[in-house]
Parts: C-alpha cells; sequence; structure tokens
C-alpha cells in the first residue's frame, strides 16, 4: 500500500524504519502530549502493532516519507481507537520535531482520510487528543474535522474529540 501526495509518500512500515521512528517517538516535545515518551521497547512494538493491522485490517499508521529522498519523517493512519467508550476509526499523526509546522501531518491526514473514504465504509473519521494538545487539534481542524466531544478520562484528563463526515468531503 502507497499514497502519494505533492510532497509525500506514504507506506507500510517495516522493522528498517525503526532509527526513523525512534526519533519522533522518543522526542519528549513531539509525545508531550501523550501519556509517555517511547522507549526502544515501546518504539518496536508500535512497528509490529502497525505490521499485524496491516495484515489483519489492511490499514494502520503508515511511514510518512519525503517524496524527494524517501526519509522517514514520522506517522500517520488509520486505526481503530477507543474513544469515549466505542471503538471509531482515527487518523492519528506524528511529525519528527524538524520537519514541523510545515504542513506535512495536515497533507499526510488528507491522503489518509481520503483512502479512507474511497477504500472502507468508514461514513465519520476521528482524531482525538489530550485538550492541551493545540497543534494536533489545528491538524485535525485542517483536514475537515470540527469538534464533536470532550468528556473527562485518567489519560490525558480532558480529551476532545474532532470528526469529519464523508458527505463533507469532496473526494476527487
Amino acid at each position: 500500500m502507497v499514497i502519494e501526495t505533492k510532497r509525500l509518500i506514504l507506506r507500510e512500515m517495516t522493522e528498517a524504519d525503526f532509527d526513523a521512528l525512534y526519533k519522533v517517538l522518543s522526542d519528549t516535545n513531539i509525545m508531550q502530549h501523550y501519556p509517555y515518551t517511547f522507549d526502544e521497547a515501546r518504539v518496536r512494538d508500535w512497528i509490529h502493532r502497525n505490521m499485524e493491522r496491516y495484515r489483519q485490517l489492511g490499514f494502520g499508521l503508515w511511514a510518512v516519507c519525503l517524496k524527494g529522498s524517501g526519509e522517514m519523517i514520522g506517522d500517520c493512519g488509520l486505526t481503530m481507537q477507543m474513544i469515549n467508550g466505542q471503538i471509531r476509526p482515527e487518523i492519528g499523526y506524528h511529525i519528527r520535531a524538524d520537519y514541523q509546522r510545515n504542513g506535512y501531518a495536515t497533507e499526510a491526514a488528507i491522503a489518509v482520510r481520503d483512502w479512507t473514504f474511497a477504500n472502507t465504509p468508514f461514513c465519520v473519521i476521528y482524531s482525538y487528543m489530550k485538550h492541551t494538545n493545540t497543534p494536533s487539534m489545528k491538524t485535525a481542524m485542517a483536514y475537515g474535522c470540527k469538534l464533536v466531544d470532550e468528556y473527562e478520562d485518567e489519560i490525558n484528563e480532558i480529551t476532545k474529540v474532532f470528526a469529519v463526515d464523508r458527505k463533507e468531503i469532496d473526494i476527487k
């Protein structure tokens, strides 16, 4: 599975992506809104869980790579997540710090959104995050989401839920 955008290639992760993904998920600034920063074991598990998702579901978080060089700068994709007591399709994204604020997360999320609506039966896609994660909220809104829910939980204190409906998007 490969998705191409103007500047990016999204592809399935492999074990060879460990070093690049470790730079993202072990960065305390990037992961400040996540329950923990990843160590080596968690990064390896992350890759293996996504490889299993590809086999079972046909999707997961994909490696986000620069089109020109092939360098992996993060991940973005579709996973099934427990959101306020219901399992829902969710677009998640993590971009390496030195590539943030260049629109890569939004570009990748739009590509995943369009792929999801074209290749799955899901009519609504979600993104959820800790209430303090303003950059993630901005990315969710940039790919078409609106705030649809907010709830208290033990991990995030308050979780904000954004969603976009298939009917709101003109897929080309």
